[in-house]
């Protein structure tokens, strides 16, 4: 069988909608909508507004909304500001996230189920879905691996 062509969305374009593609699409334009695609690539000068969900995903540009994948890779120049729900993430020096990042064995099946779990009382959520200071939910022994971690940063001063 003949592989398929990408589809390439150049950055001239600008899409009020949303995107459906069962094979590859790389993405330089602006998105105000959901995109779902087998593989994409989100381009440096690229922008979604909405849900992204697809099978890998590599993120070089912007993305406000959620991202659902099963590898899912921030390159340095990647803004994500949304969660990412992933089984594989890689994020690269210099990238920008700010969200919530959980490991699921199959993120894209949750997306279906995701709308009926959110609709539970606020008391039946798991605190993870809330978004804390570390300081103040850091179990003990978490705490002790961290000040390891920190010990070991090649970025902090040894004075």
């Amino acid at each position: 069988m003949k592989a398929k062509a990408p589809s390439i969305l150049s950055a001239d374009l600008k899409i009020t909608g949303s995107i459906v593609s069962d094979g590859e699409v790389q993405l330089d334009g602006s998105v105000e909508g959901d995109v779902r695609a087998t593989d994409l690539t989100i381009g440096e000068e690229a922008s979604i507004k909405g849900e992204v969900v697809a099978e890998n995903v590599v993120i070089r540009g912007r993305v406000v909304g959620s991202v659902r994948a099963r590898q899912v890779q921030l390159s340095a120049t990647a803004r994500v500001e949304g969660d990412v729900i992933h089984a594989t993430l890689a994020i690269e020096s210099g990238a920008f996230f700010d969200g919530l990042c959980k490991r699921s064995s199959d993120p894209l099946s949750d997306a279906k189920s995701s709308s009926a779990s959110s609709s539970k009382p606020a008391s039946q959520s798991s605190s993870a879905s809330t978004p804390t200071s570390a300081a103040s939910n850091t179990p003990p022994r978490a705490a002790a691996s961290a000040d390891k971690a920190v010990a070991n940063d090649p970025f902090t001063s040894k004075s």
